[in-house]
């Protein structure tokens, strides 16, 4: 029965959203429909006291707090929207947000109802109905974690050619607008996606030391952050391209020990299931006279 009455409610309140989206069902005001013609119209007008507009108004502030709180509490330090904007992703923090805790919400509904029609003991109701709907949120949240620790490495792996393209322009007497935006139209990768958002930024009125260094506290990256440093002495140098044609090789060869790195880690790594399946048959060996010999012992 309560399992019954959950199902109702639910059901209640989807048809209820559903249905004041209809035309037929929830016809705006004379005033509403005439107020987007009059001067000074806002950009968002009155929504209905149960329609998707409003539930939107209410949950989005909601949602985003407690996302915040709840990402917070699990030691997710970086804040979203960096990581949206860093990713190029078409959601904002509010809508990814919303997203997230309606997907929480629905597998906090899932595990009730599995909870109830399977009458599960208290601890495993307990665990399922709060562990579905944390174990959603997280996974949602590791996803975008996940995607921008992607984009970093990506960027600091095409970044050495990026950098010895521009060192190539500048030193054929190309402007470092001109350059930076012939990179950005003739590549296809991240550092191509991040240097078009310079570009658009510089178009938006900001300078190019502004919109580079922009990029750089979105990327947070070191390695962009060396490269811009050596861009901004565009206006004091004359020998600007060697500059960066030995920061690339610098970018180059700090890859090349991070790949070594990882190369080694990989190679011990190896080593654990071969002492893992010689030491368990050693250690039965072993105890198989032991435990004969205290057999014996105890017998005598």
């Amino acid at each position: 029965m309560r399992a019954l009455a959950i199902l109702s409610l639910s059901a209640f309140v989807g048809m209820a959203l559903l249905l004041s989206e209809r035309r037929w069902i929830s016809r705006p005001k004379m005033t509403d429909r005439l107020s987007p013609y009059a001067p000074g119209f806002a950009a968002h007008g009155r929504a209905g006291m149960l329609s998707v507009a409003s539930f939107r108004e209410v949950i989005a502030p909601l949602s985003r707090a407690v996302g915040e709180r709840v990402a917070r509490g699990f030691g997710v330090s970086e804040e979203l929207g960096i990581r949206l904007l860093r990713i190029h992703s078409p959601w904002d923090v509010t809508a990814f947000r919303v997203r997230q805790l309606g997907w929480a919400s629905a597998a906090f509904v899932v595990g009730t109802l599995v909870a109830v029609g399977l009458e599960l003991s208290t601890l495993f109701a307990v665990l399922g109905v709060l562990g579905a709907p944390i174990l959603t949120f997280l996974v949602l949240e590791q996803q975008v974690v996940g995607a921008s620790s992607a984009w970093q490495r990506r960027l600091s792996l095409e970044l050495p050619v990026v950098a010895e393209q521009l060192g190539m322009l500048l030193s054929a007497g190309w402007s470092l607008s001109a350059a930076l935006n012939r990179v950005a139209d003739r590549g296809s990768g991240n550092c191509s996606e991040d240097l078009k958002r310079v570009m658009q930024r510089m178009h938006q009125g900001l300078t190019e030391a502004e919109a580079l260094q922009e990029w750089t506290d979105l990327a947070g990256v070191e390695a962009v952050e060396r490269l811009v440093s050596i861009l901004a002495l565009n206006r004091e140098t004359a020998d600007l391209g060697r500059l960066i044609s030995e920061e690339a090789r610098a970018i180059r060869r700090e890859n090349q020990r991070e790949l070594i790195e990882a190369i080694e880690k990989r190679t011990q790594q190896v080593w654990i299931p071969v002492t893992a399946a010689t030491l368990v048959p050693g250690l039965l060996l072993m105890g198989i006279p032991f435990l004969d010999a205290l057999t014996l012992f105890s017998t005598n």
